[in-house]
């Protein structure tokens, strides 16, 4: 799978409404494991933006397991602050309009209020 990618505007909104959030995902001794990607994942289509946090020192391994995960559930990366990593991923409900013929060009701001509506 692709990582999504955002223009700097969606970026900046993004990390904007991520300031207020709590990791909802924590990473253990083991690491990045499929329970922890899937994990991710349920995070993802609940809340469409989810913060991460790594518990490793290593900046590297903490960009390495960054890049997994955006990878691997075709996120878009937001923000990477010291040990939490920030990642947006559109619903499916606000995809699936788009390819009826809705918003084609709805920004991740727009996508996110909408989500916010339909609860």
């Amino acid at each position: 799978m692709a990582e999504l990618s955002l223009t700097p505007r969606e970026r900046r909104t993004l990390a904007a409404r991520a300031h207020e959030l709590k990791p909802v995902v924590l990473l253990g001794a083991a690491g990045l494991t499929d329970m922890v990607l899937r994990e991710i994942d349920r995070a993802l289509v609940a809340h469409q933006l989810v913060k991460v946090r790594v518990p490793d020192d290593d900046r590297e391994q903490r960009t390495r397991i960054f890049t997994t995960v955006v990878e691997q559930l075709s996120a878009a990366r937001v923000q990477s602050i010291g040990k939490t990593i920030v990642l947006f991923r559109p619903s499916p409900e606000s995809e699936e309009k788009e390819e009826r013929g809705g918003r084609s060009n709805a920004r991740p701001d727009e996508r996110l209020r909408s989500a916010k509506n339909r609860r």
